[in-house]
Parts: C-alpha cells; sequence; structure tokens
C-alpha cells in the first residue's frame, strides 16, 4: 500500500515513530507530531521518567516544540497527530493553543479526556479517532506486558 505523504496515515506513521522511541528510553510509548501546511513542524514522545516530570507528556512537549518554531502560543491552523487519545491536561493545552485538528490512534478508556469532558477542547477543534489503532493500541499494550 503506498501511502499519499499527506494522508492521516502517514502523519500518524510519524507519530508511531516518536513512541518507539518512547518505548526504548522505557517511557510510556506515546508519540506526537504537530503538522501546519502538510509539514511536520514538531514531533515529540513522552519524557515523563527521563525529566522526572510528569507534565513531559508527547502532546506538551510538541506543543511547545511547535510554537517556538510560529513563534506563536496560538496553533489554529495545525493538526496534532497522536498515538494515544489525550488526557485531560493535554486536551487542556490543546484548547489553549486552538489546534484546529486532533487525529489520535488507540483511546484510553481510563484517562483519556472524552471520558471526562469534552468541553476543555477549543470550540473550533474538530477530532478524528482511531487512525491506526490497532498499531498504536499493540505498541502500549506490549509496553506495559514487558513491565509486568
Amino acid at each position: 500500500m503506498v501511502l499519499d505523504i499527506y494522508s492521516h496515515e502517514y502523519f500518524m506513521k510519524e507519530a508511531l515513530k516518536e513512541a518507539s522511541k518512547a518505548f526504548d528510553k522505557s517511557e510510556v510509548p506515546v508519540g506526537a507530531i504537530i503538522v501546519s501546511d502538510n509539514h511536520i513542524i514538531a514531533r515529540a514522545h513522552n519524557l515523563t521518567e527521563q525529566l522526572n516530570d510528569i507534565t513531559a507528556h508527547a502532546e506538551m512537549q510538541a506543543i511547545t516544540a511547535a510554537s517556538n518554531y510560529l513563534d506563536s502560543k496560538y496553533l489554529i491552523d495545525c493538526t496534532i497527530y497522536v498515538t494515544l487519545e489525550p488526557c485531560m491536561m493535554c486536551a487542556a493545552a490543546i484548547g489553549w493553543c486552538q489546534i484546529r485538528l486532533i487525529v489520535f490512534g488507540a483511546a484510553d478508556p481510563k484517562k483519556g479526556y472524552s471520558k471526562i469532558s469534552s468541553s476543555v477542547l477549543h470550540p473550533k477543534t474538530k477530532v478524528i479517532k482511531g487512525v491506526m489503532e490497532e498499531e498504536c493500541a499493540k505498541m502500549l499494550m506490549n509496553f506495559f506486558k514487558s513491565k509486568r
């Protein structure tokens, strides 16, 4: 299968590469990228263990990198691709920076923002769920299996 370079699957594969970096560092394997004008402007993965910082989620790291790249606190014309449904903290940050589209892979039935409240997102933010869900979930399951 040939992927259109600008497809959701293409960009989610890039987020999965970031998740794999987290896995290799014994971090919960979540990866995120931020795209503007079909160009990746930020790449990140979880760094909570390495930085000893509970807020160092992939989404938070990606938002900071994209904001620095664009020299703006608002990411209005951007899309975030993340391998796991954002938690409430990350969803709130996504809401504050006004990202226009969230695309995530695996749902998080315990700590995902949609289980608590979707009102933290900006009213204009759209959400696409389940892109490459199986691959995203498999990486997480393999990580937690290896920890048991």
